[in-house]
């Protein structure tokens, strides 16, 4: 893989923006009035939506203040992260905006509020109108695709993610969790000046241009099993596995210290449940102070958990964003990516090498809790959409 110099990133970043369908910017947390600057780098609308992906090193409520002084005719969401994808890759604390210009969108954002006591039936009478009525309001837009941001403490994402999924019929879902760092302490979403916790931010937007949603991870099933025998589904907790204390034993397992078990332990020995045909990642968030496991997802008795290994994780990336540019390169990409993976990388020290690759793509984006891909939150994966120029007759017939 070559290395670039941020310099050299930053010049064929500028190129691209030439040709890019998104608007996008970032300013560090120090500056003055933010959203001023971001304004001004997304350049002259209109805007049919403006997403702010915030470090929580800003004062979130200050920022989505300004933003609605600055853009009162604009859906405005916005959330928290656990770190920022922009220009040059990973970042840590900068403000980035992505804005969808109207030329070449509409969409129809709502606020989900108390999802962890969600009325099933009203959300998904909710979602079918507001999709009904955005499909039937444009007839003349072919590409669909809905972006889901939720409070990744609320732990009610896979509830909601499920409610949600079959309401949207030909909207493909996508979506990450809001972040704090790696504090774990407090996360917000907001949608044209309100802000709230424990709820979420559904964007259904239809496009002129050919969308692509996906999700990507790098992760192998071992032969290493373990069964939780104990467990708090409502809080993620897994309290014995194997009938053994869980940390204790899952320690055992990889082959570790109970005592030294850490977030670099967990992003370097998941574990995942196969689903269909499918495995996916139960992702591990910490240890508590009673030797348990709180998981990032849903978790629950009986469950059937693998350790797995890792395929390098910058090939793999470059490598799977490679298969999204066939027949054409995207001109965009909007990533929600795993604080795990970011763990991961820090620690097998590619942190540059996946900038790099997440830059020369045109991955904008923010580190989750989690992530949404259709009716599943998931765990140490990446999920995104990307947007492609429409391809010359010629071309398209080839």
């Amino acid at each position: 893989m070559t290395l670039q110099s941020k310099a050299d990133r930053l010049e064929g970043r500028a190129v691209a923006d030439q040709c890019d369908i998104l608007r996008t910017g970032e300013v560090r947390a120090s500056t003055t009035s933010p959203v001023k600057h971001l304004k001004r780098e997304l350049g002259e609308g209109p805007f049919a939506l403006v997403a702010l992906f915030v470090t929580p090193n800003v004062d979130f409520h200050g920022v989505v203040a300004e933003a609605e002084t600055l853009f009162p005719d604009v859906d405005v969401l916005a959330c928290t992260t656990a770190g920022e994808i922009g220009t040059t890759g990973y970042e840590e604390g900068l403000v980035v905006a992505i804005g969808f210009p109207s030329e070449g969108f509409v969409t129809k954002s709502l606020m989900i509020e108390d999802v962890s006591v969600l009325d099933m039936q009203a959300t998904i009478d909710q979602v079918t109108l507001e999709r009904i009525a955005l499909r039937d309001g444009t007839p003349d837009l072919d590409h669909n695709f809905a972006f889901l941001v939720v409070d990744g403490l609320s732990l009610s994402e896979d509830t909601l993610a499920a409610t949600i999924a079959p309401a949207l019929r030909d909207f493909p879902i996508f979506g990450g969790s809001a972040g704090d760092g790696t504090s774990f302490t407090q996360t917000f979403v907001a949608l044209n000046g309100k802000v709230a916790t424990n709820a979420a931010i559904l964007t259904l937007a239809r496009s002129k241009y050919q969308t692509r949603v996906f999700s990507l991870n790098h992760l192998v099933p071992g032969d290493t099993q373990m069964v939780v025998t104990g467990a708090d589904p409502a809080r993620r907790i897994v309290k014995e596995i194997n009938a053994e204390p869980a940390a204790r034993e899952y320690a055992r397992l990889v082959g570790k210290d109970p005592d030294q078990l850490d977030r670099f332990t967990f992003a370097s020995h998941p574990v995942v449940v196969r689903i269909g045909d499918t495995h996916h990642v139960r992702a591990i968030q910490q240890v508590n102070e009673h030797g348990e496991l709180v998981f990032f997802s849903a978790i629950d008795e009986g469950m059937v958990l693998t350790v797995a290994s890792q395929e390098n994780l910058a090939a793999h990336l470059q490598a799977r964003l490679t298969d999204l540019s066939y027949p054409d390169r995207p001109a965009n990409i909007i990533g929600c990516d795993c604080i795990l993976r970011r763990i991961e990388a820090e620690q097998s020290q590619q942190t540059r090498q996946i900038s790099e690759v997440l830059s020369a793509n045109h991955v904008t984006g923010f580190s989750t809790y989690g992530e949404q891909i259709g009716p599943l939150h998931v765990n140490h994966t990446m999920s995104g959409v990307a947007f492609y120029h429409p391809m010359p007759d010629s071309k398209a017939d080839t």
